[in-house]
Order: structure tokens, then C-alpha cells, then sequence
């Protein structure tokens, strides 16, 4: 498939971009479709726009090599033999995802697309969605093969397990099938073949799986709190040497773009029918207030200075979509006579509220851990910290 010729729509995001550059190492021309012009700039630049490992280097190599570039201008859809569609389906204040998101996002661009190209939905999307925009697409006399293969990338992780995690290939016609396994074995030898519903869910089922499992970790850290307990001894000890608890995660903010939004669209698609779904999402939407009730008990917040390390929803990352530490925040501006928040890798250009590390040190009476950076695992200071995620050795008795 060297001379393929490939467009990512969302192309310059933490999806489309490690697919964009995985493909234009192995698959063919890669053109990344983008519509905000400072990014596209940086990726142009050879610069990635936001933290992975391994992403410096193989953008600026495919750079190089002049198989990988970014563009504003849709034209670019109609030269592609392949377009990617990076756009999911999102979910409202409401909690009711909205199926139409990705039609209309492909209404966009449509008037470029031409007949023979293959269409691969790569973002989650709500059951039914994958057939939708084949009926659409036909609708609008374009003949081309449609395809939903998810992505299964954990950020931090994404140029290692573009390689060597198995894809999924949901496909309802057998040359969309074929033309779509051709394109994803050139990153992975395992193709693992599904109708699109059926891959539509599997996604689905995976994000809400992790989401389950961090609800039921931190409702454990909550009940050994409340009994004065220290959940990660008892988590270590039954751990130890023992498989069939090896994949319990520790307590924290489960959060990010997908797992909660995905746990919702879940629960829509049964009727609302959902309840160890829902039961999840109150759980772990809850913590940040629980972490906050167990401030309160000592001590009076109105008096004083919180500091909140880390912004990012997770370690090692510089990435604050759907944070709980922005909950977090809210909540203690609204108790406390002062929130400081610091993040090691959140630049000013995301939120330029941060204040540095030594600062909230200097000024703050009471610590909470907001993100796990290893940055805090052996932090040397003298005030109290709330550590939920376990992490500093102070134990996660709150």
C-alpha cells in the first residue's frame, strides 16, 4: 500500500495524529485535515502538539521524508484514496450522546469526497452510527466502502501500541473489509474481523469495562477510609502473588475524554437501562466531592489555602480534557479562601491560572494530589497532604 494516499479528518489531535504518522511510516502519503491553523502550523513545523513518547521523533522523520503533512484545506479529501474520520460522537450536559455529530461533521466535507474511496470511522461512536453514515453517504450518490475500526491506543502509550495491540475491522460488505485490513496490517499482524455494531460496542464495552474497575477500586479506598483504613495496604496484601486480583487499578479521578462520556452513550443505548453504568459514574464524578468532605472534617476551608498539584487527568500528561481536578477545583473555590494549582506538564498556553510548584508550597496550608506525576512521589514538604491517588507513601487515609 506504499502508494496509498491517506487523509485524517481531525488529523491533529491525540487520535488522528498518531495514526497520521504510525500510517505515513508504513501505509502511504498521509495528508492530515485540521481545523485549527496554530496546530497544524506546529505539525508542519515538525512539532507535535502535545505530549507522547516517541511522537517528536517520528513526526519529524516522516516530515523528513515527505510523506506526512498537515492542511485547513478540505480539497485534500478528494485526492485520498483512505479518509479517516477521527470525529466521535459527543455527549451532551444532558448526558444523551448525539448520533448525528458524525454525519454532520461528514456534511463538511462530503462535497470533496468522490466514489471509490474507503471511509474508516476511527473514533467511538454510538451504536448504529457506522450504518447511518453508509445510508447517508449513499444517499448523496457517493459509492464508496465504509469501515469502523476503533482506536485502542492509551495516551502515553500510542506509537508502541498502534504496533502491537490487535484491530478490530468492523465491516458489513466484504471489499470494505478487505480494503480496511489491507490498510490497518500494515501497522499490526492482528485483524480481528466484526460487523460494525459489533465493533461499535466492543469499543464501547472496553472504556466502560476501565471505567467500572476505577469505580470499584475508589468506592474500596472510600469504605477503608471511612473505617480507618489504609486501602492500599489492604489492596497490596490481597494482591501479592495472587492473579486473580492482578488487575484491580489503585483509587483516583477516573476521567479523561472517553471513559465517562463513553459509559453514558453505553447506558443511552440500553434505554437508560444502565445501572452498575450509572452506578460507576456517581462513584467516581463523586470523589473529588467525597475528597473535599474528608478536608472538612478537620478542618475549617474557609480559613484556607488549597493547593492543587496536578491538572492533567492523568500521570505524565499534559492533557486536561474532563479532569476532575477542575471538579476539585470548583468545589474548594467555592470552601476554600484560595485555590493554587500547578502542573509540571500543563503549559500557561493551556491554563494560564497555573502558579509553579514552589509557589503553592510557599503558600499554601493544606495539599490534595490531582493528577499522579512522579514529580510528587517524593515531595519534601512539611504541610498536609490529601493524596487519593496513594502515590506520595503517606498512605491514602484521607
Amino acid at each position: 500500500m506504499t502508494s496509498t494516499s491517506i487523509t485524517v479528518v481531525g488529523g491533529c489531535g491525540h487520535v488522528g495524529l498518531p495514526l497520521g504518522v504510525a500510517l505515513a511510516e508504513s501505509a502511504g502519503r498521509v495528508t492530515l485535515l485540521d481545523i485549527a491553523a496554530p496546530v497544524v502550523e506546529r505539525v508542519n513545523a515538525g512539532e507535535a502538539p502535545f505530549l507522547e513518547p516517541g511522537m517528536d521523533e517520528a513526526l519529524k522523520a516522516v516530515r523528513a521524508a515527505g510523506t506526512l503533512e498537515a492542511t485547513t484545506d478540505p480539497t485534500c479529501v478528494s485526492m485520498a484514496d483512505v479518509v479517516v474520520i477521527v470525529i466521535g460522537t459527543p455527549v451532551d450536559e444532558h448526558l444523551n450522546p448525539d448520533p448525528n455529530a458524525v454525519v454532520a461533521a461528514i456534511d463538511e466535507i462530503a462535497s470533496h469526497m468522490r466514489d471509490g474511496q474507503l471511509v474508516v470511522l476511527r473514533s467511538t461512536v454510538y451504536p448504529g452510527v457506522t450504518a447511518m453514515v453508509e445510508r447517508h453517504l449513499a444517499g448523496r450518490g457517493l459509492n464508496v466502502d465504509v469501515a469502523f475500526c476503533p482506536e485502542r491506543i492509551a495516551e502515553g502509550k500510542a506509537m508502541e501500541e498502534l504496533r502491537s495491540l490487535p484491530q478490530i475491522i468492523g465491516a458489513s460488505t466484504e471489499t470494505a473489509r478487505v480494503r480496511a485490513r489491507a490498510l490497518f496490517g500494515t501497522l499490526t499482524q492482528t485483524l480481528l474481523d466484526t460487523t460494525p455494531e459489533e465493533a461499535e460496542l466492543a469499543k464501547l464495552f472496553t472504556n466502560t469495562w476501565r471505567y467500572i474497575k476505577f469505580a470499584t477500586a475508589n468506592q474500596f479506598l472510600m469504605i477503608a477510609n471511612d473505617h480507618g483504613l489504609d486501602f492500599d495496604v489492604i489492596r497490596d496484601a490481597l494482591m501479592h502473588d495472587y492473579p486473580r486480583a492482578a488487575d484491580m487499578p489503585r483509587a483516583g479521578f477516573a476521567a479523561g475524554p472517553c471513559l465517562f462520556k463513553d459509559t453514558m452513550q453505553l447506558a443511552a443505548f440500553n434505554d437508560n437501562g444502565f445501572q452498575i453504568g450509572h452506578a460507576a459514574m456517581l462513584v467516581n464524578e463523586g470523589l473529588p466531592l467525597y475528597v473535599v468532605s474528608q478536608i472538612e472534617r478537620d478542618v475549617n476551608l474557609s480559613e484556607l489555602t488549597v493547593g492543587i498539584l496536578g491538572m492533567a487527568f492523568k500521570a505524565e500528561s499534559d492533557d486536561i480534557r474532563s479532569s476532575l481536578s477542575y471538579k476539585l477545583k470548583r468545589i474548594l473555590r467555592f470552601k476554600a479562601k484560595q485555590v493554587l494549582c500547578t502542573d509540571p506538564y500543563v503549559t500557561a498556553a493551556t491554563d494560564a491560572s497555573l502558579v509553579p510548584l514552589e509557589e503553592v508550597l510557599a503558600r499554601a496550608d493544606i495539599l490534595v494530589i490531582g493528577a499522579p506525576h512522579p514529580e510528587y512521589r517524593d515531595l519534601q514538604t512539611a504541610l498536609p497532604v490529601k493524596d487519593v491517588w496513594g502515590i506520595t507513601g503517606r498512605g491514602v487515609r484521607l
